[in-house]
């Protein structure tokens, strides 16, 4: 039998690996560390949703793959609501494990290979340079995905808001890529993570009937409740579009296995149903953003893009891992830029998911 191919021979270091030294000093301050590396929510889950899991507690069957009709219902309604899609029916719906599953793994189910193309922004979400190595297709990463070489080009990335950078792609220059992916036959999935989360820019999906025309085919957009909701923990996520390929997939996941437990398809119907949660997580996060910018801005950063999303897109002009641990001996913790791409060499990604006090002792200690 012969041995598995070894995992560093496949895949790149894992990133946030490498930040532990930096991760050691920062909590060695007085006060403690204050973490702005990661975007993991820090405030409680909303009451009505823990009362909806809760309530489905007794689930000693089998979920389904595809989620019950509530789930289906509420997924459909929501998209339509919130996104501005038209006609949206329970096969262009697929509940998912956690969005980062399916990124890292979309390119398997779609059986890519050797061969194949997936195409991802230049500073971009780590994972979508994963999901292509995980099933050997070629990376490839563009400035504006127009100007790639559609010859092989099967899997199209777009990210807006984007994680890093927070740039919101607008509404026309949607329109002009799904059309050119349409024309060259690349399918699309565009990771609207964010989309809850604009600040200086309104988010539009690609599924918004002024960008893709009322038609789903070849787009599907990904979207999550960890940000919006604070349910990393729950792994409640969905993707919207494209009834034949999310048909497709959803054969494969049943295969697989790959069931979104019943409590979290009760607790997703709860969030999706639910508005005021939303408002006042926003309002949380718009209070941290206003502030540290501030005191970022105040001690010598730039901040670039950032008009959406969890994070602020800093530079001190400098590389960024002097940046990284410069803040480290404040006690402060932050992602250096390079790990979305080299382009971010000279920026730091600032989140905004700390409590209100870790945030203030950040801007302290800036100050």
């Amino acid at each position: 039998m012969s041995a598995a191919v070894p995992v560093s021979s496949r895949l790149p270091v894992f990133p946030w690996d490498k930040l532990a030294p930096c991760k050691a000093t920062a909590a060695g301050h007085p006060d403690g560390m204050v973490d702005l590396s990661v975007g993991t929510p820090v405030d409680p889950v909303p009451e009505l949703v823990q009362q909806a899991l809760v309530a489905a507690a007794d689930s000693p069957g089998y979920p389904t793959v595809w989620g019950t009709e509530a789930l289906r219902d509420a997924l459909t309604g929501w998209a339509e609501r919130r996104l501005g899609a038209v006609g949206v029916r329970h096969e262009n719906v697929l509940p998912v494990v956690g969005s980062k599953e399916l990124v890292a793994w979309l390119p398997t189910q779609l059986g890519l290979g050797a061969g194949d193309k997936v195409a991802y922004p230049r500073l971009a979400y780590p994972t979508y340079e994963v999901g292509a190595r995980l099933c050997g297709a070629e990376p490839v990463v563009y400035d504006d995905p127009t100007e790639l070489d559609p010859e092989g080009l099967k899997l199209l990335w777009l990210n807006s808001p984007s994680n890093p950078t927070g740039r919101v792609l607008p509404k026309d220059e949607l329109t002009r890529i799904v059309a050119w992916a349409r024309e060259h036959g690349v399918l699309v999935f565009s990771d609207e993570c964010y989309l809850e989360l604009g600040w200086e820019a309104e988010p539009v999906s690609v599924l918004h009937e002024d960008v893709c025309g009322g038609t789903y085919e070849g787009i599907v957009a990904v979207h999550s409740l960890s940000k919006r909701s604070n349910l990393a923990g729950y792994r409640a996520a969905f993707v919207v579009g494209d009834a034949a390929v999310l048909g497709e997939l959803l054969q494969i996941r049943k295969h697989g296995g790959m069931m979104t437990p019943a409590p979290v398809q009760a607790a997703t119907v709860a969030a999706l149903g639910d508005d005021t949660h939303v408002a006042e997580q926003r309002a949380r996060y718009a209070r941290r953003r206003t502030v540290l910018r501030a005191a970022l801005e105040a001690h010598g950063f730039r901040i670039e893009h950032s008009e959406a999303s969890l994070y602020l897109w800093a530079t001190r002009d400098e590389p960024c891992w002097e940046t990284v641990a410069h803040l480290a001996e404040l006690g402060i913790l932050v992602a250096p830029g390079d790990f979305y791409g080299p382009a971010g060499d000279r920026f730091v990604r600032v989140a905004l998911t700390a409590s209100d006090e870790r945030v203030d002792a950040a801007v302290k200690r800036l100050s």
